[in-house]
């Protein structure tokens, strides 16, 4: 997997929890999702694409 996904699923999870841990910071969930939705789109292009650009 690409280093650049792997960063950035990183960040989803804790923005994910850090917005889990603290209501007011609600806003940081959707972030989250969005980051996370964009790296699994990003991941599965390149797994069907079949490219090996390292």
């Amino acid at each position: 997997m690409n280093v650049a996904l792997v960063i950035i699923i990183v960040i989803a999870i804790v923005l994910a929890i850090v917005g889990g841990m603290n209501a007011a910071l609600n806003w940081l969930i959707w972030v989250a999702l969005i980051v996370g939705v964009i790296a699994i789109i990003a991941f599965l292009f390149r797994v069907i694409s079949g490219r090996n650009r390292v």
